[in-house]
């Protein structure tokens, strides 16, 4: 127990740490990823204005918790495939009910792909299985369908576990470079200098604006756990040349013999009379 916390909790899930809630304190993130992510929507939604937003992966809803207090009258959705873990979150944790957060269960590329158009500020990715993200959820094809739902402007922050030499954050930048038109990346800066294993948080959105503001850069480096931006050329450096992330081609279906019927055959004819 935490003397300077006596309400916190952390939920493990499969033995790995999930979320950490204080029960006093809605607004309190634990995890530094998480209090970069919500700096990040704090860029985006200035003096605590509301947010319509999207978290691929619930958890025990921390971040959307979160959010709820530090942007009041926001309106959120968390999607989580385990659909026993975010009723015992709300059982436990006294998560704020409909309209303001709306669970759902199901696998969150496909939730994703049946969200309207044009429908959120924010989508958040923080979806792992074991210490990595699903494959699926990481592709082109679903940076072009996160892409579709965000309103004009709005913003990604997709949570990317990585080691040196960040092999996977380089190439999920590039790939969101292919349906954004801005990309930037928040990390620990030992991590960036390739040392040890952590969280990459990657942004991407067709509004450079809130990515310049100085305030920006200036509280991520003032963090408990001071972390650095990379915007612009720093972060066209970073992403290299690594190669984007595409879906699988589908496999190749085998049709069987051919049958084609064409009608009696013509006798040759040099058997004829």
């Amino acid at each position: 127990m935490d003397p300077e916390r006596p309400a916190l909790v952390t939920l493990l899930v499969n033995g790995v740490p999930s979320s950490a809630l204080d029960l006093d304190d809605p607004s309190w993130l634990d995890f530094e990823y998480m209090q970069q992510m919500a700096l990040l929507v704090a860029a985006w939604a200035p003096d605590g204005a509301p947010v319509r937003a999207v978290h691929l992966g619930a958890g025990g809803c921390a971040l959307a918790r979160a959010l709820d207090a530090r942007h009041p009258g926001s309106r959120q959705v968390a999607v989580e495939l385990d659909a026993a873990l975010p009723e015992l979150a709300r059982r436990w944790f006294d998560l704020p009910r409909a309209p303001r957060l709306r669970i759902r269960t199901g696998d969150a590329r496909e939730v994703l792909a049946a969200l309207p158009t044009a429908s959120a500020d924010v989508v958040v990715r923080d979806v792992f299985a074991g210490d990595r993200t699903p494959a699926h959820l990481t592709t082109r094809e679903v940076a072009a369908e996160v892409a579709r739902v965000l309103r004009p402007g709005g913003v990604l922050l997709a949570n990317c576990a990585d080691r040196a030499p960040l092999a996977l954050a380089r190439s999920e930048l590039a790939t969101l470079r292919t349906a954004f038109g801005h990309v930037a990346a928040v990390a620990e800066p030992g991590l960036l200098r390739g040392r040890g294993h952590g969280n990459v948080v990657l942004v991407a959105s067709d509004d450079p604006a809130p990515l310049l503001r100085p305030d920006l850069a200036r509280g991520v480096r003032s963090l408990p756990a001071p972390a650095r931006l990379l915007v612009g050329e720093e972060v066209a450096r970073f992403v290299g040349t690594a190669p984007p992330l595409v879906d699988p081609a589908p496999p190749l279906v085998d049709p069987g013999p051919s049958r084609v019927d064409a009608g009696p055959v013509p006798a040759d004819p040099a058997e004829r009379p």
